[in-house]
């Protein structure tokens, strides 16, 4: 019975301890913790460019996507080299969209048309009626018309992008934006070489 007190106090004991190195873990700036909340504290550390980059990027996201899904719509008509651009294009901006949508919601930034009380503006955005003369065009014209659009609309994602990857400071973030310079300007050495074949 005494040995099994003793054991049972020594847990308590082991217990107690762990808890209060936990918990004046938490109270540091994450340079020192284990690895698993090291980890943690990098991923969610982040300033205000982080948010700004994040907020601007998701309704230019979205509308990369809108533009890929109205062309591809149009079906058989569309020139299949313009038509595989717009599937890459989806493929690789759906994910994007959901990371910075979770992005915003753990930093309590607003998300999707709340964006516009940023104060900042967002370069290569379609107006309504840049979107309007792509859904009304033709098939064979709106690849043509899809990949001039696009062209501008990745320089602007470009520029934004490379704002978040010398000012911004939270490591994932960063990431992103260094792999969506490297990917759309590759798209839009593309387009360009498509486009010239037309």
């Amino acid at each position: 019975m005494h040995t099994t007190t003793t054991r049972t106090l020594a847990i308590a004991a082991a217990l107690t301890l762990g808890l209060t190195l936990a918990g004046c873990s938490t109270s540091t700036n994450g340079s020192d913790i284990g690895s698993a909340s090291a980890s943690a504290s990098a991923s969610s550390a982040h300033n205000d460019q982080d948010v700004v980059f994040a907020q601007m990027m998701l309704p230019h996201h979205e509308q990369a996507v809108e533009m890929s899904e109205v062309l591809l719509a149009k079906g058989s008509g569309v020139d299949p080299d313009v038509a595989d651009l717009a599937e890459q294009i989806t493929s690789e901006q759906s994910p994007e969209i959901h990371q910075l949508t979770t992005w915003l919601q753990n930093w309590g930034g607003p998300t999707g048309s709340e964006h516009a009380g940023t104060g900042h503006s967002m370069t290569g955005m379609m107006s309504d009626a840049d979107l309007e003369d792509l859904d009304q065009a033709s098939a064979e014209d709106a690849g043509k018309l899809y990949l001039e659009q696009m062209i501008q609309h990745h320089e602007g994602a470009i520029g934004m992008a490379e704002t978040e990857i010398d000012e911004g400071e939270n490591d994932d973030a960063v990431a992103l934006a260094k792999s969506i310079v490297q990917s759309q300007s590759e798209q839009i050495t593309r387009m360009q070489d498509v486009l010239a074949s037309m």
